[in-house]
């Protein structure tokens, strides 16, 4: 029998079924990625992965070549839900289908407390609105595809440091309106086929064991239907969780469900073999919604594949171009003309670098990718230039050091290093069996293992690798760095280099496992192979202040980076002389997937290392300066008001080159609008001073005064306001009419309408914002304005006009009573503010609502 027939399984008769055992298999997983099988009744394991810019597949190691899109913000940055939504059915489901998945736990949609927050990047916006319209919009995308969806994390997960324990102390007001707010509206919009906990505490309780968030809100109030699982390695209880409605536990591999803990706690009667089923229960439904929606997956032989097609390229490409987003253009310096120019300087550390994605669990191998030089060169080519184009690094911008991916080869010429896996004498020996248990090509210096060891590997082990460093020029000092979570030493030429292996200092990288980045310089000579040997153990070695030789059995991993020393004035002169040569400067600069990553927060909003000294000193060489920033979120910019352009292009994925230089020379109209607001300082941030952990507290401090809404309320300036973003054309607005407001069966309804005119010279595109200000006459306190609704006018020709009609409901004029406990509806007059972004707001009107109410649900 096919293990799609699930799909017309009676789901009360399998239940009934069921042993006591088999229902509690059910609700932990098996290995890293995939649910509990039982054969004996024919319920198929399923199989999950990681999004949500992508979908990874079983590995961090060596995993199959995938499709990365723009980062979450980024996709908040459209404004645009159908493409949001084409984006979910075209890429999203069927990179699924081909890694074998049938649910990828994404989309991410906490809010953008900070921009500090380490996994800032993969959430939509710092507004509930924005981030829950979006949200719906790629569950539908992908849902309609056959694939589920997992909308994480469930809920106040706003920052990474202290995790696992911290807990998120929220007003229930504050809960409501911002922080649960966009899981409803994709309940209402969108239904996920499940949610994942948070790894935190909210209000004193863990989430995976929390009944008021799982029970009381999603289940009773919302009336969620599907399956809850856990954060990976974020349960803390037996009991606690299955009582609470956490169905499923992730992953496999120590986890708490085993049939011993989960029957003692059954004859000790803290928690029942009905609750047991109840949980088995909604796993049976996801797996029977997986079986319906795509039972090819199912029925597949398994196997992870990548398949690009000129259809999907062309929509990772376009998804990045929409989401950049044009902050500064004085002078009309953009869009570049190609045939124009004789001489382009590209500068900036990011220029080359291979910079993707933020780091963790969004991090995957590309099936291919475009370096913002490789773009910009292409395009002009491509415009039948004969520009010269010259580079220079300028800064060093690097957290730690420089992957060698491209720069290690073996003796035979492949790209790549030889690794061969060592089992020990025993599972608690230290010492290696030399014949090798296995041997394989790894095209990869950063190396996270995590639980893709071979098979029969003992317990402790050792892995070797043995490759060539690419020939240099010229002679010169390489710096290596050597960052472990177990232990290794670094050879070259068979000479110790670096030693992270007999006593190490604890760092943050391979999810908060590993050392710090040791680092050893070796002189390398020109066209010379340089053997290069790491030796490294699972076993982490013993630090100061931590003896602790712990076997790394989940996360081990290594990373081998380096480059060549060079003297940082002498970059950045040649940088300088570079860009007074030049007709224009093109500097890359920014952030990567070191600095904003899984498992720990920035600690500064400031660009990197020198970043900042080279764009002061490039613009002031040649005001003819474009300045092309890459990050996950917000960053400093005490140069913005030197500068004449300036282009926030986020983290876009493969097709990043591509993007960025359709922008710069005018292929594409820049439409983007920024999802979060870019402070003049890290001191005007909402949370500044309340964002850490304080003896295990984060106290949510601003309250309902996230984003835009502190700036307005405080009247302060920020350096780029929520919702901002340029074209190369412009708009107005004009003819706003609202309807009647009409208030029947506990609800609210009003039409907007207004006409947006392109009054410039080229097609473009234009996002028409829509603020709401809430009655003043009661005591409450209320944000001045709050986006409640948008809609993207796309593609219209210059001197033409478009109609825009925006629906506002209850959830536009609604507040959340803690004195009621209830949502509630006040009588009175409401503001309407509308515009092209949260500062430009050049429409305005109002509307009374005759008689107040209260609802619940959604």
């Amino acid at each position: 029998m096919p293990p799609s027939d699930f799909a017309n399984a009676h789901i009360d008769q399998v239940l009934e079924k069921l042993t006591t055992d088999e229902a509690i298999l059910l609700t932990a997983g098996v290995g890293f990625w995939h649910s509990h099988d039982v054969e004996r009744l024919g319920v198929p394991a399923i199989k999950v992965s990681d999004g949500p810019n992508g979908i990874r597949g079983n590995h961090f190691f060596m995993g199959t070549p995938a499709k990365c899109l723009p980062s979450s913000t980024a996709l908040g940055s459209t404004w645009d839900t159908k493409l949001i939504g084409e984006v979910g059915l075209k890429l999203l489901a069927e990179e699924a289908k081909l890694r074998a998945a049938s649910i990828i736990l994404a989309p991410t949609c906490n809010i953008q407390r900070n921009p500090l927050g380490g996994r800032s990047f993969e959430s939509f916006s710092e507004d509930p609105f924005l981030s829950g319209i979006i949200a719906a919009a790629y569950v539908n995308g992908v849902q309609s595809g056959g694939i589920g969806t997992t909308i994480k994390h469930f809920v106040a997960n706003d920052k990474e440091n202290d995790r696992n324990a911290y807990d998120s102390i929220v007003s229930e007001r504050a809960l409501r309106e911002i922080y649960l707010m966009p899981f409803m509206l994709a309940e209402k919009y969108a239904q996920p086929w499940a949610y994942m906990t948070a790894y935190n505490r909210l209000n004193g309780l863990h989430c995976s064991e929390n009944s008021f968030l799982l029970t009381k809100i999603l289940r009773d109030e919302w009336k969620f239907n599907g399956m809850i699982m856990s954060d990976w390695f974020g349960v803390y209880s037996v009991d606690h969780a299955l009582k609470a409605g956490l169905d499923l536990e992730m992953p496999g591999l120590n986890k708490w469900r085993t049939l011993d803990l989960v029957n003692r706690s059954i004859q000790a009667r803290k928690v029942t073999v009905r609750t047991i089923k109840q949980r088995a229960r909604k796993v049976l439904e996801l797996v029977q919604k997986c079986a319906k929606g795509a039972p090819e997956v199912l029925d597949g032989d398994g196997l992870e594949r990548t398949v690009d097609t000129p259809e999907s390229t062309d929509l990772l490409r376009k998804v990045a171009a929409e989401s950049i987003v044009l902050l500064r253009n004085e002078g009309s310096l953009l869009p570049l003309t190609a045939p124009e120019l004789k001489k382009v300087a590209v500068v900036g550390p990011n220029a080359k670098a291979f910079v993707l994605s933020g780091g963790g669990s969004a991090a995957l191998k590309p099936s291919f990718f475009v370096s913002p030089y490789e773009g910009i060169v292409k395009a002009m080519k491509e415009a039948g230039s004969d520009v010269e184009v010259t580079y220079s690094e300028g800064a060093r911008a690097v957290k730690t050091m420089p992957s060698l991916d491209y720069d290690m080869f073996t003796t035979t010429g492949e790209r790549g290093w030889i690794a061969s896996w060592h089992t020990h004498l025993s599972d608690e020996s230290m010492t290696l069996v030399e014949e090798p248990i296995e041997e394989r090509l790894v095209d990869e210096t950063r190396i996270f293992i995590s639980t893709s060891a071979p098979k029969g590997i003992t317990r402790r082990w050792t892995m070797k690798l043995r490759g060539q460093l690419k020939p240099r020029e010229q002679d010169c000092l390489f710096e290596f760095g050597l960052t472990v979570a177990g232990r290794a030493k670094l050879y070259v030429d068979g000479k110790l280099v670096i030693d992270n292996w007999t006593r190490q200092v604890r760092g943050e990288d391979f999810f908060g496992l590993a050392s710090i980045e040791e680092k050893g310089t070796y002189p390398l000579k020109a066209g010379h192979k340089h053997d290069i040997l790491v030796e490294f153990c699972n076993v982490r070695a013993p630090a100061d202040g931590d003896e602790d030789e712990a076997v790394m059995d989940s996360n081990p991993g290594v990373r081998l980076g380096g480059s060549v020393v060079e003297d940082s004035d002498e970059l950045l002169e040649n940088a300088v002389q570079l860009a007074k040569e030049a007709d224009v400067v093109i500097a890359v600069v920014g952030l990567n997937a070191d600095w904003e990553t899984e498992g720990y927060d920035r600690t500064t909003l400031a660009l990197p290392g020198r970043t900042d000294e080279l764009v002061s000193k490039v613009v002031a060489a040649n005001p003819k300066t474009v300045v092309v920033t890459q990050s996950g979120s917000s960053i400093l910019m005490p140069w913005a008001d030197d500068v004449p352009a300036i282009v926030h292009s986020w983290y876009l994925g493969n097709a990043t080159g591509d993007a960025i230089a359709d922008v710069l020379f005018g292929k594409h109209n820049p439409s983007g609008k920024l999802s979060l607001t870019f402070p003049k300082r890290e001191e005007d941030v909402p949370s500044f001073g309340h964002f850490h952990s304080e003896d295990g507290k984060v106290r949510y401090a601003e309250d309902l005064y996230v984003g835009y809404k502190h700036y307005q309320h405080r009247n302060l300036p920020p350096l780029f306001a929520f919702g901002h973003g340029l074209s190369y054309t412009t708009f107005s607005l004009s003819d706003l009419k609202l309807s009647q407001p009409v208030v029947a069966d506990g609800d609210f309804n009003l039409t907007i309408t207004l006409s947006v005119s392109n009054t410039g010279a080229v097609k473009g595109s234009e996002v028409v914002q829509v603020y709401v200000s809430m009655p003043t006459t009661s005591d409450l306190s209320h944000p001045p304005l709050q986006l409640k609704d948008f809609a993207k006018v796309r593609d219209l020709a210059p001197g033409s006009s478009e109609q825009v009609h925006v629906k506002l409901d209850k959830y536009a004029v609604s507040y959340w009573s803690e004195l009621y406990d209830t949502w509630a509806v006040e009588k009175g007059v409401y503001g309407v503010k509308i515009g092209t972004s949260s500062d430009r707001l050049s429409l305005s009107a109002s509307f009374e609502v005759p008689v107040g109410f209260e609802w619940r649900g959604l």
